[in-house]
């Protein structure tokens, strides 16, 4: 989200300071901050809320919790915040009298599809409580777009990779699930192995394959989403994209999968140095390939991505390098920089793996 806020000021928008201070999480070691504005905030609806959105043009919606295995082992906290405190938000945006909205969705939505690439009008059956709460939204999206007139723009993610090319942020979480961060961190001798869940999918080097995207690229497409909605204003037929009222999904990724292997093969370049790593059974849940067909974002927001893997990869790398001091996320970084200090080495731990098993086979019953 830092770098979304960043190409938003780049293009002259007039941020609300809730904007800047929702920006979370910040940390003492790696603060964000844009032009000294941003500070840790809990952006809270209702009373609260009512005097912000007076003065807002369009929302954009990024808050969510977004660990897949997690939502399997603690749905509850899933559906509480990205369903009932994101309906709480949409419909103080409704009373306010707003009419633009842009939402992260998420390739989540889709599940486990047949084929591939993935376009938008694939069937969306989210096999996790992730997806489901992001699908939920966005049928209330579509349901409030028919009713008050809520236009939206809905960007379904595929996986976000890389760093700011700024330096503003990067990935830093605990626990770091992320394929590139942990192929980086495998890198170094203090950074754990990288583990690789299975090498016999029908791909063509028997790893998973994905689509991943720049953070980069993605903030162009959020700035591109608000200005076809403001575009397209007065349209409600006519755009052989859109629904009925004016909006719109659309499918953010390269169309281009890379695989596990090839991931390990761009972390090497861009270290210099081998990524350790063990193979251990598949994960429950894992498809073989997830990749996106990007046309219709071509089509209707002007956007395609311009990065490449190895754009995404020494990026990452960058910042690790930047932001090493201190942080549990960047410890092949700092086995390469400097030997100062213990660094406490990042945990790869998923919870949930076991209990997505499960989710599976109750959807199957369903």
């Amino acid at each position: 989200m830092p770098a979304d806020v960043k190409s938003l000021i780049q293009e002259g928008a007039d941020l609300t300071d809730q904007a800047l201070e929702s920006l979370i999480p910040t940390t003492n070691t790696v603060p964000y901050s844009i032009h000294g504005a941003m500070r840790h905030s809990i952006f809270a609806g209702g009373k609260r809320l009512r005097p912000v959105l007076a003065r807002v043009d369009a929302v954009l919606h990024f808050a969510a919790h977004a660990y897949v295995g997690e939502s399997v082992a603690d749905p509850r906290k899933y559906f509480v915040n990205n369903v009932v405190a994101a309906l709480s938000l949409l419909n103080s945006v409704v009373d306010a009298g707003i009419r633009r909205f842009v939402f992260s969705s998420s390739c989540a939505v889709y599940g486990v599809p047949e084929r591939m690439p993935i376009t938008e009008q694939t069937a969306r059956e989210p096999v996790n409580p992730y997806g489901a709460s992001k699908l939920f939204f966005e049928h209330a999206l579509a349901g409030y777009s028919r009713a008050y007139g809520l236009r939206s723009v809905r960007l379904r993610y595929f996986n976000a990779a890389g760093a700011d090319e700024g330096g503003l942020s990067g990935e830093l979480h605990e626990p770091e699930t992320h394929l590139i961060p942990l192929a980086l961190a495998a890198c170094g001798e203090q950074g754990p192995a990288l583990q690789i869940y299975g090498s016999d999918y029908a791909t063509p080097d028997g790893t998973c394959v994905r689509d991943y995207i720049h953070v980069n690229d993605l903030a162009d497409a959020h700035v591109r989403a608000l200005q076809y909605l403001e575009r397209t204003g007065n349209e409600k037929t006519g755009n052989a994209y859109a629904d009925d009222a004016g909006s719109l999904a659309v499918n953010l990724g390269t169309g281009r999968g890379y695989s596990v292997l090839e991931v390990i093969q761009a972390a090497e370049r861009a270290t210099g140095g081998a990524v350790r790593r063990n193979l251990v059974a598949r994960r429950a849940g894992d498809p073989p390939a997830l990749v996106a067909d990007p046309a219709k974002a071509r089509q209707t927001l002007g956007w395609t991505a311009r990065r490449n893997l190895d754009d995404m990869v020494s990026s990452a790398w960058a910042w690790m390098r930047k932001n090493s001091v201190g942080t549990s996320a960047a410890t092949s970084a700092s086995a390469f920089e400097t030997t100062a200090g213990a660094r406490r080495p990042v945990t790869s731990s998923r919870p949930g793996d076991e209990a997505t098993d499960d989710f599976l086979k109750s959807i199957k019953r369903a």
